[in-house]
């Protein structure tokens, strides 16, 4: 076990065999709850929930858990980190749309973007012509159907608020 100093960002290091901590994340061994087998979990600082859970390879009694070493922390860190990148890209697109529709005039890009209040969800209906200058924007329920005709409809109405 090396001695615990402070990085950068002021959390404290750990490197032991069964627990990692740098560079704002956590590494920790622990018991697979569904086999006699081991699981590594990490975890953000600042966060509640493990970003990532998989199993961990069983050290030579195969018995105990192989130890954590640097080349497995980094390699785990970074695939935490892009199992974090996709699920905030999924969120991004589920809570951003936008469409393009054809009018005399130009191309106008609708866009939904969904504002998840826990207390009034609601989202924001806008578009902008091809110069990226809004044209028009609406307040309409997080529900609002968003779709190439609904879109299409919404400019063509001149942008009068949907129903």
């Amino acid at each position: 076990m090396m001695p615990a100093d402070k990085p950068d960002d002021g959390s404290p290091v750990a490197k032991e065999d069964r627990l990692w901590r740098d560079n704002g994340w956590t590494a920790r061994v622990i018991k697979n709850q569904d086999d006699d087998g081991w699981a590594v979990e990490m975890l953000k600082d600042g966060e509640s929930e493990p970003a990532l859970v998989g199993p961990w390879t069983m050290g030579r009694d195969k018995k105990n858990p192989k130890p954590l070493d640097a080349s497995a922390f980094q390699t785990l860190v970074k695939t935490a980190s892009e199992v974090l990148r996709r699920h905030e890209q999924h969120l991004h697109a589920m809570l951003h749309k936008h469409i393009t529709v054809s009018t005399e005039g130009g191309p106008v890009e609708v866009q939904l973007d969904i504002v998840p209040d826990d207390y009034e969800p609601h989202a924001i209906l806008s578009a902008r012509d091809s110069f990226d200058v809004i044209l028009a924007e609406v307040r309409v329920t997080a529900a609002f159907r968003f779709d190439r005709r609904s879109a299409a409809a919404w400019v063509e109405s001149g942008f009068l608020p949907p129903e």
